[in-house]
C-alpha cells in the first residue's frame, strides 16, 4: 500500500441531486475510508455496520446511532462499535469522512 495526499477534501467530495455518491479514498482488506456529501434533505438510511468513525467537515445535520439522534456539524466526530445502527440526514449541504473497519 502506498500513501496518498488529498490536499483539500472539497476536491474529493461529490454532491449529487440523486443522492449520496461516496468517494473511496482507500480500501484495504480491513479498512475503508470514504468522503461523502449530502444535499439538504438527503439521507443515508439507518443501517447496521462494522465499527466506524464519521468526521463531519462542513454543513449541519443529524446522525442517528441506535435510538439516539445527534446534532452534527463541522468538527464533530462520532465513533460507533460494530453492529450499531447508524444513519445521516443533512439539514444544509453536509460533507463527512467515514472510516470503517471489517
Amino acid at each position: 500500500m502506498t500513501h496518498s495526499l488529498f490536499p483539500h477534501w472539497k476536491d474529493s467530495v461529490v454532491y449529487s441531486p440523486t443522492g449520496p455518491q461516496p468517494q473511496k479514498l482507500i480500501e484495504t482488506g480491513n479498512l475503508r475510508v470514504i468522503v461523502a456529501g449530502l444535499e439538504p434533505g438527503q439521507k443515508i438510511p439507518v443501517h447496521p455496520e462494522a465499527a466506524a468513525m464519521y468526521h463531519f467537515l462542513a454543513g449541519t445535520g443529524w446522525m442517528t446511532v441506535d435510538d439516539e439522534r445527534l446534532a452534527v456539524g463541522p468538527g464533530a466526530t462520532v465513533v460507533m462499535p460494530a453492529g450499531a445502527q447508524r444513519g445521516v440526514e443533512a439539514e444544509t449541504r453536509l460533507a463527512f469522512v467515514a472510516a470503517r473497519v471489517a
